[in-house]
């Protein structure tokens, strides 16, 4: 199921990471930052729910959605009181499911700016769109990936394993030099639109996006 949700999230311009127990999920939710998780109950050394109590023992305000077989209303009134923001039941029609998931990262996003500016480039967390002067950027989702990380940060660098973490998924097949492809085609449609923005590559360390001077 783990698989089949990866080809249909990533299908729908979805980057995601898929870990099998509550150890590791553990790891990498500490180490990096998602927009919402997706967990089973019934993993190899536990109850799915010890983790989403652990996140919510940490103020983590990360969107949980819990996909379980455990369907009866007692789970459900158990999930949601752990900490869960929503509580699905096997088995479910995936369209059900991504519906709930963007209903729940929309409700985080309440949280984000609506709108970060810098120069003349606009870009917008919550859809993922950019323009130059209100005209709107068409721009491949891992290259808008690339440019919400740099934006967030601009002004300061941005180290490359944080862009890798933005961009890629840990089981994504990367070439070597796949970041460096996409940050050169973003700088070229930045120079191309006149967005008023640099990307400045700090040799060995990270990127740095500011204001064109």
């Amino acid at each position: 199921m783990a698989a089949a949700l990866r080809g249909a999230l990533t299908r729908h311009d979805m980057v995601m990471d898929h870990v099998s127990t509550l150890y590791d999920a553990e790891m990498v939710i500490g180490d990096s930052t998602y927009d919402a998780v997706l967990i089973d109950r019934q993993l190899p050394d536990g109850d799915g729910l010890e983790l989403v109590a652990k996140i919510r023992k940490k103020g983590i305000a990360l969107p949980i959605i819990v996909i379980t077989a455990k369907g009866e209303v007692p789970d459900k009134i158990t999930g949601l009181e752990t900490g869960a923001d929503d509580y699905l039941a096997k088995p479910f029609v995936f369209d059900e499911l991504l519906a709930r998931l963007r209903a729940v990262m929309r409700r985080s996003e309440t949280l984000r700016p609506a709108l970060i500016s810098i120069g003349r480039l606009s870009f917008d967390p919550t859809y993922c769109d950019v323009s130059v002067s209100g005209q709107r950027l068409e721009m491949p989702r891992r290259e808008a990936l690339v440019l919400e990380c740099l934006v967030r940060r601009a002004g300061r660098m941005v180290p490359r394993p944080a862009l890798m973490e933005a961009v890629f998924g840990l089981d994504d097949e990367i070439q070597p030099n796949a970041l460096d492809s996409h940050i050169s085609r973003l700088r070229r449609k930045l120079a191309a639109s006149q967005a008023g923005v640099v990307i400045n590559v700090i040799r060995g360390v990270g990127y740095l996006l500011r204001e064109a001077s």
